[in-house]
């Protein structure tokens, strides 16, 4: 079992998202965000795990195979693509998504990468906007930080 961990920190959001994968399973990506405003926000690993410049520096979504921006069920879709997060009215997204794509070994490794979370909805690439090929749309960064090695259970 390999695990992950991200803590992210801003003037407004804060939480922790938790990766692991046994193998070469589907990784699990759980966690829990504060601050956000109530609806979805577009939740993505970005290529590179820099944050020199805050989340811009963080590079666009993680594509190695030079794909369009989808969704998380799209056969056809960036690597980092991890869709929305839905926060309640109080602020608090809490998520638990199965995602097929990234891996935390491997070529498709997020490890050193960045999570990123997004002021609008995603649209999966299916919005009709300018943008939503390739960045679903999802709205300025948030949030941001570097996924490192987390202790085994």
């Amino acid at each position: 079992m390999v695990r992950a961990v991200a803590v992210l920190k801003s003037e407004t959001v804060n939480g922790t998202v938790y990766f692991s994968q046994e193998g070469s399973s589907p990784v699990q990506v759980s966690g829990q965000l504060s601050g956000l405003k109530k609806g979805l926000h577009g939740f993505h690993i970005h290529e590179f795990g820099d944050n020199t410049n805050g989340c811009m520096s963080a590079g666009p979504h993680f594509n190695p195979n030079e794909q369009d921006h989808g969704g998380p069920n799209d056969d056809a879709r960036h690597v980092g693509d991890l869709g929305n997060v839905e926060a309640n009215a109080e602020g608090l997204a809490k998520f638990n998504i199965i995602d097929q794509h990234i891996s935390l070994s491997g070529p498709n490794s997020i490890i050193g990468r960045t999570v990123v979370v997004h002021a609008d909805p995603d649209d999966l690439g299916k919005g009709g906007h300018e943008l939503s090929k390739t960045t679903g749309n999802a709205g300025g960064r948030l949030a941001c930080a570097v996924i490192g090695l987390a202790q085994p259970n």
